[in-house]
């Protein structure tokens, strides 16, 4: 077994590769309490969510793990979770069986683009400052749900939005909030996890969360779900938008991760290149489309893989110990299920801040350039919906760059997402 990871070529140990698992399953842990509270809000059932989530974890780790022998993690996406259930389902009135495949069709295509070999063209099709501000609107679009969740801003009938009446589980949940900022400050890890489980018990002491009946048990059923997506539904011209919005924001969310920690865990070569980058995106894929089938939203590359890395992972057995340890979380979900919105809402919050630093990467000196990013950015929260964002973005860069004169900067691939953009749109506003 150790051979097969190649530890001693790697440098590393068995202890030390299950250090860093155990370090970057706590950093990430958090998603097992809020996937199933962002999901369930589609009317999806959450005891099922939370096995489904549980499982598309450890699947896709495993498979990073075993396949790509790499140190990163993966689970169901921060940012394209709230995409799922706000925009699509919620905003746009799709089914969530139909939602979940939209979310199998792009996972399918993003496979199929990337064993072909297609990923470095679209990559280079988007400019950069458009996928950084990607990043930061979903950022700002999953702050503002926080917030939402958390009961600090409600409706108003003539102001769209205000802060709403604070009731005990608003102040518990600022409380959770301050507590995750500070030991993210302090550079404490596990502070999202930390932050979710304090605020549940001091919930549980005040009174606004029951505890239940037994804190272990077998997992919950995951028929509610499993195997309920609709991909003939998904397949309508007026959902394309949203498939590419979904393969675009995986891609470039996993491609920025697996860089970031590439470079961490010693991956890079002289030349630049990232080894197995393939092979991760390939799992990346292929664990998106098995979570559509087991009933989440579209897994992706965690971030927080660079915990476990920083702690000396430099193999797939670290990915495998993030695995058996989410394997393990199956037969806790009692206490998972117990976890209340004010709880994980914090945790939208900070992800979002994450998020949003991208945004000082963004030259907002030239128009060129501030003009398509600030309406990518700000029409994510205000339309509700990431794909519009994407689509007043690409549109305005495309009218932006011919009305400057540089239509042949322009790439094709660019110039087609420009007319699928304008098309989704006018569907939707019509």
């Amino acid at each position: 077994m150790w051979r097969f990871f190649q530890l001693e070529e790697n440098g590393t140990t068995p202890r030390q590769e299950v250090a860093a698992g155990l370090t970057t399953f706590l950093t990430m842990a958090y998603i097992i309490f809020v996937n199933p509270n962002i999901l369930s809000s589609t009317g999806m059932n959450k005891d099922a969510l939370i096995t489904a989530t549980i499982l598309a974890s450890a699947f896709g780790t495993a498979l990073a793990g075993l396949w790509a022998r790499v140190p990163f993690a993966m689970a169901p996406g921060m940012g394209i979770n709230a995409f799922f259930a706000y925009s699509l389902v919620v905003g746009n009135q799709v089914s969530w069986q139909t939602a979940l495949g939209v979310v199998f069709v792009s996972g399918a295509l993003f496979l199929i683009l990337t064993i072909l070999g297609f990923r470095k063209w679209i990559i280079d099709a988007i400019p950069l400052h458009l996928r950084l501000s990607t990043a930061a609107g979903i950022g700002l679009f999953i702050t503002f749900i926080g917030f939402q969740n958390l009961g600090v801003i409600g409706d108003h009938p003539v102001t769209m939005v205000s802060l709403a009446k604070f009731s005990t589980p608003v102040y518990l949940g600022l409380f959770g909030l301050t507590v995750i900022a500070v030991m993210e400050v302090m550079k404490i890890r596990g502070a999202i996890l930390g932050g979710i489980l304090l605020t549940t018990l001091l919930g549980v002491a005040f009174g606004s969360v029951p505890l239940p009946d037994r804190f272990f048990s077998a997992p919950p059923s995951l028929a509610p779900l499993f195997l309920k997506l609709d991909v003939v539904a998904a397949l309508k011209w007026s959902l394309w938008g949203a498939i590419f919005s979904f393969m675009f924001v995986d891609l470039f969310d996993s491609v920025g991760t697996i860089v970031a920690c590439s470079y961490e865990a010693k991956m890079v070569r002289d030349d630049g290149s990232i080894e197995k980058i393939d092979r991760i995106l390939q799992a990346d894929a292929v664990a998106t489309v098995v979570g559509a089938i087991l009933g989440t939203s579209t897994t992706t590359t965690y971030i927080e893989s660079g915990s476990g890395i920083a702690q000396g992972g430099r193999t797939g057995l670290t990915a495998l110990t993030v695995a058996l340890l989410f394997m393990l979380a199956l037969f806790v979900t009692p206490i998972i299920a117990m976890v209340p919105a004010f709880a994980t809402a914090p945790a939208l919050i900070v992800v979002g801040i994450y998020m949003f630093r991208s945004i000082g990467k963004i030259d907002f000196t030239d128009m060129e350039i501030a003009v398509p990013s600030f309406l990518t950015i700000v029409l994510m929260p205000l339309a509700y919906s990431i794909s519009m964002g994407l689509c007043f973005g690409f549109i305005s860069y495309i009218i932006v760059a011919c009305v400057s004169g540089k239509i042949r900067e322009i790439h094709p691939l660019m110039a087609a997402i420009g007319v699928m953009a304008f098309v989704e749109v006018a569907l939707s506003v019509r």
